[in-house]
């Protein structure tokens, strides 16, 4: 008998039910989760960093272990271990507001996030006909736009009564989430990975030595994984000590009276998301054939110059608005970058290395936020964070270079250009 009496529905639903649940949870988090450690907890700038720094390491550590769940017994109690695991590390950081609880709370949420990462599209790609996963992708995908929005409407909601209780109540919400999904989920199609293609410390050692071997030849994967992790070192201090550096320089304006900050940070992470929005489908609009290029190595360089201004611009700034506008190029220059590298990137790869490939860069983008994050957190609380902030800028030009002198492998400059019929 399923569990309170209820019956799986079909697994296109059940996904997403649960992938749209998790987006609009996902956003009540962490709208105000880094005012709540400013603000309520009190976190220095090298705690703010030293947070998210052993987030990523747990993450790194934990996917194997937490990968063999989804690999031999069940990718749908993966999931649902998961949430769980989850909301127990967000509701710990929303209880105990001090650093060390924060601290704990973050491991156990990366260490449920492993659980999930993967294990969701996998479920479902089991599920489902071929033909029909990229429709279900899509539509989830769609659905997790529009609840991301009202997720973080929510969050600052709740966040003008007390900003522990997004937190609070999000942790709950997840673990709610995993006993309603539970008798909801099919497995059907599930059959136990074989031996030699599953997630295991012997596989990761493939991945790094791969990835190794690659990163030691010349030509474009080696320059994408140099690009992968100073974009790691330098990206951290900025990501983990932005919101500190606002509420901390700049007087919030009053608006009808009200000056919380969990109402402005709220509206800029709205006005974040929709500049994301626009900046995509104007690049799209208006610049689609030099994004699109077989080698774009000038707009690459490009839009990190312009990340680096935004940074730099962010540091130095005296006015709130200004800082805001610089934060804003920075993620405008980000968000059309993103699918430019991983395309261009892939473009470079062999199919039959292209998935190691694409993980490895991740990888060392995480271990360049491993690598960078401390040294820059304790540079902020020794000096200020605009310093650490521009240090961090710095760190990053290099990567500028880099793109620049990008050029085609071989067998690519070798290949004919084939012309379109018009």
């Amino acid at each position: 008998m399923s569990l309170l009496g209820r019956r799986p529905i079909r697994a296109s639903h059940a996904y997403l039910w649960f992938d749209g649940s998790w987006s609009l949870l996902h956003a009540v988090s962490f709208t105000l989760l880094l005012v709540y450690q400013v603000q309520t907890a009190d976190l220095t700038p090298l705690q703010l960093v030293l947070v998210g720094t052993v987030m990523e390491a747990t993450c790194f550590l934990a996917e194997v272990p937490t990968g063999i769940v989804a690999d031999l017994y069940s990718r749908r109690l993966s999931m649902l271990i998961g949430a769980v695991v989850v909301g127990v590390g967000i509701g710990v950081q929303g209880v105990f507001p001090a650093f060390v609880p924060i601290l704990i709370g973050n491991v156990i949420w990366a260490i449920g996030y492993t659980f999930l990462s993967g294990a969701g599209e996998a479920w479902i790609s089991d599920e489902v006909e071929p033909d029909g996963v990229q429709p279900v992708f899509t539509r989830a995908e769609q659905i997790n736009l529009g609840v991301g929005v009202g997720g973080t409407l929510l969050a600052g909601a709740l966040g003008l009564l007390d900003l522990r209780l997004p937190m609070i109540i999000a942790g709950c919400s997840y673990i709610a989430l995993a006993l309603i999904m539970a008798p909801l989920m099919p497995e059907t199609g599930f059959t136990p990975t074989p031996r030699n293609e599953r997630e295991s410390f012997r596989h990761l050692r493939r991945l790094m030595v791969e990835g190794l071997t690659a990163a030691r030849r010349r030509g474009v994967v080696r320059s994408f994984l140099i690009i992968a992790l100073l974009t790691g070192i330098s990206s951290e201090v900025f990501d983990r000590l932005w919101t500190a550096h606002l509420l901390q320089t700049f007087r919030l304006p009053s608006l009808a009276g009200v000056n919380e900050a969990a109402l402005w940070f709220t509206a800029f992470a709205l006005a974040g998301r929709l500049i994301a929005l626009i900046s995509s489908l104007a690049a799209n609009r208006f610049a689609a054939e030099r994004i699109n290029a077989r080698h774009p190595a000038g707009v690459m360089a490009l839009l990190i110059l312009i990340q680096l201004a935004g940074v730099i611009g962010f540091a130095v700034s005296g006015s709130l608005w200004l800082a805001l506008g610089a934060m804003w190029l920075r993620t405008a220059a980000q968000t059309v970058a993103a699918p430019i590298r991983s395309a261009w990137l892939a473009r470079n790869v062999s199919s039959t290395s292209r998935a190691t490939t694409l993980s490895f860069a991740n990888q060392a983008d995480a271990i360049g936020q491993v690598i960078g994050g401390p040294p820059l957190g304790a540079l902020a609380t020794r000096t200020s964070i605009p310093v650490a902030l521009i240090v961090s800028a710095i760190l990053f030009g290099p990567a500028a270079v880099v793109s620049a002198r990008l050029r085609p492998n071989v067998d690519e400059r070798r290949r004919p250009v084939t012309r379109q019929q018009s």
